[in-house]
């Protein structure tokens, strides 16, 4: 079996580390754009035109279901990848997890936070999500400046400034954290660390990858096997050109996880 992943940059490492844990046999492909990153400022045309290149790049390897690992491209270029690429390819986009988010606070009447960049955070995209899954829950948006620009980076510094002044913006209160932004995954006890949590006390975080990495194998015919042998092969593309990860993607456990899993294949 073999799952490619998309994004701009390292984004992808959460959901591809969680197919790697739930299949350590699958072969990935992951197709990153560092030649036309950051996709966030560009137009939803910009977006999609960098989208179709890293989609193609990616399904030139035959893959058995493509991730678009990046909230921006799933907003802006799904519809058009889906009906370039499916039915042969399943393609599945990456939405924020306000949903489940707003289903265990429904039971606790607790407060939930979404992070997400600034561009994301007060969007009709993320109002339309918030009004269809968290009516009548206590929703705020957290707009995380300078916060998946720092992730990507790998700079400790970076990441520890932008985290801490997302967590000054989040209400004292909040139970949940909706991690809006793939790349944020990636740093997920650091968030709960500047929230003031400690062990299982504090906020509980609500990422994408786990989710997204079921409905991949699920549409790729298959399902989670931890126990298969590490056979899993991993292939990497920087704009369409074979690679190797990226230096900052070894900061973070999940790209050391990919690293030593599996031999790297052009």
């Amino acid at each position: 079996m073999k799952i490619a992943l998309m994004d701009s940059g390292i984004g992808l490492l959460a959901a591809a580390a969680a197919v790697r844990r739930a299949r350590p046999d699958a072969d990935l492909v992951l197709s990153l754009d560092p030649d036309g990153m950051p996709w966030g400022p560009r137009d939803a045309d910009g977006i999609t035109e960098r989208a179709l290149l890293c989609a193609r790049a990616a399904a030139a390897y035959e893959p058995d279901a493509l991730i678009v690992a990046c909230n921006t491209a799933s907003v802006h270029a799904l519809p058009t990848l889906r009906a370039e690429l499916e039915p042969a390819l399943p393609v599945i986009g990456t939405v924020p997890a306000v949903k489940p988010a707003a289903a265990a606070a429904a039971g606790t009447g607790g407060r939930v936070a979404v992070w997400a960049t600034p561009a994301t955070t007060g969007s009709p995209y993320q109002q339309r999500l918030i009004e269809e899954y968290a009516a009548g829950t206590d929703v705020t948006g957290v707009p995380c400046h300078g916060l998946a620009e720092a992730i990507e980076s790998g700079d400790e510094q970076l990441i520890t400034t932008a985290v801490h002044a997302a967590a000054e913006r989040t209400p004292d209160d909040v139970e949940t954290v909706v991690l809006g932004c793939t790349h944020y995954e990636l740093v997920g006890e650091r968030i709960r660390e500047a929230l003031g949590a400690s062990g299982a006390v504090g906020p509980a975080l609500q990422g994408s990858a786990v989710a997204v990495c079921a409905q991949a194998l699920r549409r790729a015919g298959s399902g989670p096997d931890a126990g298969t042998a590490p056979t899993g092969g991993l292939t990497v593309l920087h704009s369409g050109r074979p690679a190797a990860l990226p230096e900052a993607a070894l900061t973070y456990a999940e790209g050391r996880l990919l690293a030593s899993a599996g031999a790297v294949r052009g």
